[in-house]
């Protein structure tokens, strides 16, 4: 939401936007660093207080965003913003795995990809329409907003689903064990540590993409990145009733396939019409594909859920921010640094999900509730 107003963020504060898209890394290496501990801190006090304060904290963070006077406060404030998300972020991921059967949590987790997916797309539209009558301030202020929003439903309407917190004297009931250590949940957790990659590069490039590239203005940067939220929607929505026709591993793989496409066209177009198509495909990808590997991810997990969404949250910010801080030190400009993970992780997690399939042990009855 805040790329938008970075100009007036960097004039305002008396640094320059160079300095101030470190913010990007700064806001996940707080949730990193937060989901170091939340996931444990989750499966052990369960779901509730984690939510909480993560709510409570990102709100405070966003206030002192906009209360800074200089880059090194709101610096500090994006990373604190980062540790409240973080915990948020776990905690979604392990109350879906603590309530819903393997089929149900799929089309669930594709349907929620619906909303996550194009937020990041959709936010520097907010940012744009708010900051036409409002300072960059309020930016901050909508997000602590969202924050304390988060706080009250996690009040009021969150209950408890962690099963120990309910069933603390019986024993995980789907696996003999929980271990992180092998190879169906690294093949996963590779393959959504790529996805967020691809779309986090997407975001984080695509102000440089569009209005310097391609020379789009402001407003139509904004048009070009609200329609392709509308295509992440539409795709995201219509993923759980692809469940009820195809496979699981069929519609990663398209999503690897989509990615791959995208990153041959974005190699090779000189037309911006061709380019839009290839960046609409980003975005198809993401949303067919991201929810089935999350929640094959979690499958293997009953008790450990928030260790294992943690883990996850932990892969895709790193991964993410380590490919972006590699291709700025390489000197990769915007739409290199796009192809080169398109092109290069599709393929590694096409031979993945051709290589690595579930084990028996991990396959869950299908009327779980």
């Amino acid at each position: 939401m805040y790329l938008v107003g970075l100009p007036h963020i960097a004039r305002d504060l008396g640094a320059s936007e160079a300095q101030l898209h470190i913010a990007f890394s700064a806001y996940l290496a707080g949730m990193a660093s937060s989901m170091v501990f939340a996931g444990k801190i989750a499966d052990k006090a369960g779901r509730q207080p984690v939510a909480i304060t993560g709510a409570v904290i990102f709100a405070l963070a966003s206030g002192l965003c906009s209360l800074a006077d200089n880059s090194t406060l709101f610096l500090i404030g994006r990373f604190i913003q980062g540790i409240g998300a973080g915990g948020c972020y776990v905690v979604a991921f392990a109350i879906l795995r603590d309530t819903l059967s393997a089929q149900r949590r799929a089309k669930v987790l594709s349907m929620l990809n619906g909303i996550t997916c194009i937020i990041p797309v959709l936010a520097p539209v907010i940012g744009y329409l708010i900051m036409l009558k409002l300072p960059w301030q309020s930016l901050f202020w909508t997000m602590a907003a969202m924050g304390m929003l988060v706080f009250i439903l996690s009040m009021t309407v969150l209950k408890e689903t962690h099963p120990g917190a309910h069933h603390a004297a019986t024993p995980a009931t789907f696996q003999p064990s929980e271990k992180l250590l092998n190879r169906f949940f690294i093949s996963r957790l590779l393959v959504t540590t790529f996805s967020v990659a691809v779309i986090l590069t997407y975001v984080n490039v695509s102000p440089v993409l569009l209005m310097e590239v391609m020379g789009f203005d402001r407003g139509q940067y904004s048009t070009v990145m609200a329609l392709t939220a509308m295509v992440s929607m539409a795709v995201s929505f219509s993923t759980p009733f692809a469940l009820n026709v195809f496979k699981q591993r069929t519609l990663m793989l398209t999503s690897q396939v989509l990615f791959l496409a995208a990153g041959v066209i974005l190699a090779t177009a000189s037309e911006h019409a061709l380019m839009l198509v290839g960046i609409t495909l980003i975005c198809a990808g993401f949303s067919v594909g991201f929810g089935v590997a999350m929640s094959q991810a979690l499958g293997p997990f009953s008790l450990r859920a928030g260790v294992a969404s943690s883990v996850l949250g932990i892969a895709q910010v790193c991964g993410s921010s380590l490919w972006i801080w590699l291709a700025a030190i390489i000197g990769l400009n915007a739409l290199n640094m796009l192809i080169g993970i398109l092109i290069g992780c599709s393929i590694l997690c096409i031979l993945l999900l051709m290589m690595v399939r579930p084990a028996a042990h991990y396959e869950e009855i299908s009327q779980q509730s």
